[in-house]
């Protein structure tokens, strides 16, 4: 293709991204005022006990709010379509090995960053309660709109991307940078890791949030591993059946 016919290519796939994301947002406008109740649920739960509020501090943020949990809506609602639209337009560029490791990233590191973001969703509650708890009880808390939203999308962020991150942990180990040796010889650094990540994303008062985001964690780092050794072995016995073919030995001539 020319360099015309790639920028035309590019031009129709942004297009249809667009036009998802924007029906997305839409939707997303729609039902922002239900989400927005949702999301600010702990803080109206303890509202009675302590007092915290969620405040508005300009005259368009509220509509900023719900302009921004849409478009939020927008990107990963739509997201099978516009990751699509990328798949399709760099495929072509790509060998028959490199699309299908491209494939098997794509295809295992969504549901994986899906699942990550619905556990930060499902903890948030308990993190929002618990960090607020540690204020006086004759002392006032007062949120801005925006910064309780921004802290929901970090958090629900973060734990996605934590998800993910095994998958790297296996595409290295394919492309020959990291052994499946290498991975498990790591074992007590990276679990320290994890749990110093999920004492972060969790309070330290909850161990309960804690072992439900760490335990997947581990379990994750571990399939990577055991992938990788899979995939080792695979590579070790096409270097042998390279190394000493086998090969049955010329008959002698009949005399």
């Amino acid at each position: 293709m020319s360099l015309g016919a790639h920028l035309i290519e590019l031009r129709k796939r942004l297009i249809i991204s667009g036009l998802a994301i924007a029906a997305g947002t839409i939707g997303g406008f729609i039902f922002a005022p239900n989400i927005w109740e949702a999301l600010s649920a702990p803080i109206n739960a303890i509202a009675d006990s302590q007092n915290a509020t969620i405040n508005y501090t300009g005259i368009t943020e509220a509509f900023d709010t719900n302009l921004q949990i849409a478009f939020l809506v927008g990107i990963v609602g739509t997201s099978p379509v516009w990751l699509y639209q990328i798949w399709a337009f760099i495929v072509p560029a790509l060998l028959r090995k490199e699309r299908r490791y491209a494939l098997s990233f794509i295809g295992s590191a969504i549901p994986l960053f899906l699942a990550g973001a619905t556990f930060g969703a499902l903890i948030f509650p308990r993190t929002v309660t618990l960090l607020l708890s540690f204020a006086p009880d004759d002392f006032s808390t007062f949120l801005t709109a925006r910064y309780f939203l921004d802290f929901f999308i970090k958090l629900v962020l973060a734990v996605g991307i934590a998800f993910v991150l095994p998958v790297f942990l296996v595409l290295f180990n394919f492309i020959g940078i990291l052994s499946a040796k290498g991975i498990l010889k790591g074992w007590r650094i990276a679990v320290l890791c994890i749990v110093i990540f999920t004492a972060l994303a969790t309070p330290a008062a909850d161990p309960f949030a804690m072992l439900l985001l760490a335990v997947p964690m581990v379990a994750l780092y571990y399939i990577a591993a055991g992938i990788a050794w899979l995939h080792d072995r695979s590579v070790a016995r096409r270097i042998a059946s390279y190394e000493h073919p086998s090969s049955n030995p010329d008959p002698e001539p009949a005399v």
